[in-house]
């Protein structure tokens, strides 16, 4: 493996420790600003690996997210946004994490040194060849990762490795790899910063843009959102405004007669059909809206 870049010393931070706080400040700020062109230079491989996972998903398979410490609980977060955004099963976009859930609140720090680990917990959750994933890791060496991602492979599921170092085991190891080299941290080896702030960005367009190739946005309108509070429902009824040009009387109205289906809704109030023919179009265009009107335009 070639030198582990989060691990070095930043030359431009060696004295932050004699700095006033808006000093200290501007120098994370400063570092923060290169996260996003690191980012930028793997678009080609993201993009590879959003393909990769719709194509498992399209047919029956699952996208999940595998890491330790502060990679796991990235992983976690974003599979646990996409429920309510999107509208998904909670089983599409599964996360696990070294140690388990206590991991996510409390450091169990032993656990990504269990290379059998990562194998043990994707057995756990019945992974097959049909799923995708995304082994996460600062350094690219993670034992409890290497294993998890070595066994995905072994059994023919996709494998993705998002780390943060070139030449690193996790890539040599993974079908797509994801390097953001985001240099050395602020502080020596912390990579919950720009690394793992390259790793939420990743993964923030990874299923972002997965969801939109499945239908799950309509312009940039989230709507299959659950509108599973009053912060929801209000957030449908403005969606649906914004996508049909309705009055919030007819919104609100048609809304609770889809029982807050937003992309209903919508397509009720374009289409103005009733909600089982409606729906029954939706479904045959396997929930694709624009797809959708599309096929209502054309009679």
């Amino acid at each position: 493996m070639n030198e582990i870049i989060t691990e070095s010393r930043n030359e431009l931070s060696k004295d932050i420790d004699c700095l006033s706080t808006i000093d200290i400040l501007k120098i994370i700020n400063d570092e923060d600003k290169k996260i996003a062109f690191a980012v930028e230079k793997q678009l080609e491989n993201i993009s590879k690996a959003v393909d990769g996972i719709f194509d498992r998903i399209k047919y029956g398979g699952r996208l999940v997210y595998i890491g330790a410490g502060t990679s796991g609980r990235l992983g976690i977060l974003d599979a646990s946004e996409c429920p309510p955004t999107f509208g998904t099963d909670p089983e599409l976009v599964k996360a696990i994490i070294a140690g388990g859930k206590e991991a996510f609140t409390v450091a169990i720090e032993g656990a990504e040194d269990d290379y059998g680990g990562g194998e043990r917990d994707l057995k756990e959750i019945g992974l097959t060849a049909k799923d995708a994933v995304v082994g996460i890791t600062a350094r690219g060496n993670t034992p409890y990762v290497l294993g998890a991602i070595a066994y995905a492979k072994k059994i023919g599921a996709l494998t993705i490795g998002l780390n943060n170092n070139y030449g690193s085991p996790l890539e040599e190891l993974s079908h797509i790899s994801i390097t953001p080299v985001v240099g050395a941290e602020v502080i020596a080896g912390s990579t919950r910063m720009k690394a793992g702030t390259s790793q939420k960005m990743v993964l923030n367009m990874i299923s972002t843009a997965t969801m939109i190739k499945w239908g799950k946005v309509y312009g940039n309108l989230m709507v299959d959102v659950k509108a599973s509070n009053n912060k929801l429902e209000k957030r449908a009824e403005i969606i649906v405004m914004e996508a049909t040009g309705a009055s919030q009387e007819e919104a609100d109205k048609v809304l609770r007669e889809t029982d807050y289906d937003c992309k209903l809704s919508i397509f009720m109030i374009i289409s103005n059909l009733g909600k089982e023919e409606a729906k029954i179009i939706l479904e045959e265009n396997g929930g694709y809206l624009r797809k959708a009107l599309l096929t209502i335009k054309d009679k």
